[in-house]
């Protein structure tokens, strides 16, 4: 194998920073992010955190209709947030909330979508991000069309779009990383590997040794990283992110992480994974490790950590009161946007709609 071949592929363990005590180990390639970042970061897992346990309870409150949980994975979350700058774009999937909101997005209008509405809540021209997507992977195929419009404008933008490791199965994240590679897009394709494509585990998804090894198939570097370290994930996507901007082409980011909780409220993860597995990844929390580093260098003191819960008990908060008021809505809203110019087809449909909300209303 040639040396530039070799320098696609990735390590055999994933970078880390931050062990799951919080002890410092240092890598030749990837540099500590500095106390404030990490502090900032950790205030974000924070903030995750919360919004998971609030928006799991707001399903079970019948305020949402479904919420996919990030729970454990709140270090790829933030970390894919804080290492854009402000004219670069985000891609999410539909378990990215939180990331979303790191980035800027007020968490009731990130809720919006999946409270039912039929928009994304928030204008994506002003934060630089994407609606959630819920189909698999369609929203890389998505990026890497932005990326290709912004370099022909001659912007300077980077595209970070997400994923799981069950999108890597779908046809679109090939198409879409070919793509990439051969034109040279400033784009970082970021897998976030929690081991399961709702009960599909990796062992039936790919016979690769890693998701990253993918990435030397189209002529881009595929990289490890542990993905419950978010100093390692700022590290290795910040470095991603940089040789996207420098014009160097795009870079596959594989996260190992885990996803802690059911894929959604409508699953049983009991059906296909032990508990005794699930609390294995339970002393791996991102928080925990970052909070004991930020604690043992004196960067994060008791003061801090009140300080910072009390403000996610504020967002929580907030995030309750948008969403048990009942909204506003406007049936015709349903046909408004679906044709620059309603056809008579159309029309009909909301003649039969309407005629029934007005039968219902006179009944009642």
């Amino acid at each position: 194998m040639s040396r530039s071949a070799s320098a696609l592929l990735p390590r055999d363990t994933p970078v880390q920073l931050l062990d799951a005590e919080g002890v410092v180990h240092a890598d030749a390639e990837f540099s500590m992010p500095d106390g404030e970042t990490l502090r900032r970061a950790y205030a974000g897992l924070v903030n995750g955190r919360r919004i998971n346990d609030q928006c799991n309870a707001l399903v079970r409150q019948g305020r949402l209709a479904v919420y996919p949980a990030s729970t454990g994975q709140e270090a790829c979350q933030v970390a894919a947030a804080l290492c854009l700058e402000r004219g670069d774009w985000l891609f999410p999937t539909y378990r990215d909330s939180v990331a979303v909101i790191a980035r800027g997005v007020a968490p009731a209008a990130a809720m919006v979508l999946l409270r039912g509405d039929w928009h994304s809540g928030y204008d994506p021209t002003e934060y630089g991000i994407a609606p959630q997507a819920t189909p698999l992977a369609t929203q890389l195929l998505h990026a890497v069309g932005f990326a290709h419009a912004a370099r022909l404008r001659g912007e300077d933008t980077v595209v970070l779009a997400m994923c799981g490791d069950g999108a890597t199965s779908e046809g679109d994240f090939h198409e879409a990383m070919n793509f990439a590679a051969v034109f040279r897009l400033p784009v970082v394709f970021f897998v976030q590997n929690n081991e399961f494509a709702i009960s599909v585990p990796l062992s039936r998804q790919t016979a690769a040794p890693s998701l990253a090894h993918k990435a030397i198939g189209y002529g881009m570097p595929g990289e490890r990283v542990d993905g419950n370290d978010v100093a390692a994930l700022l590290a290795v996507l910040g470095a991603a992110v940089d040789r996207a901007r420098a014009g160097n082409g795009p870079s596959l980011v594989e996260a190992h992480t885990y996803r802690m909780l059911a894929h959604t409220n409508a699953d049983d993860d009991t059906r296909y994974r032990e508990r005794e597995a699930v609390q294995a990844w339970a002393g791996r929390d991102p928080l925990a490790r970052v909070r004991t580093h930020l604690l043992d260098t004196g960067a994060l003191t008791e003061a801090d950590e009140a300080e910072l819960a009390a403000a996610a008990e504020e967002i929580a908060s907030e995030l309750r009161y948008a969403m048990n008021a009942n909204p506003q809505l406007d049936p015709e809203e349903l046909f408004a946007h679906v044709y620059a110019e309603r056809p008579e087809t159309l029309d009909a449909q909301w003649g039969v709609l309407r005629d029934e909300i007005e039968r219902t209303e006179v009944d009642s």
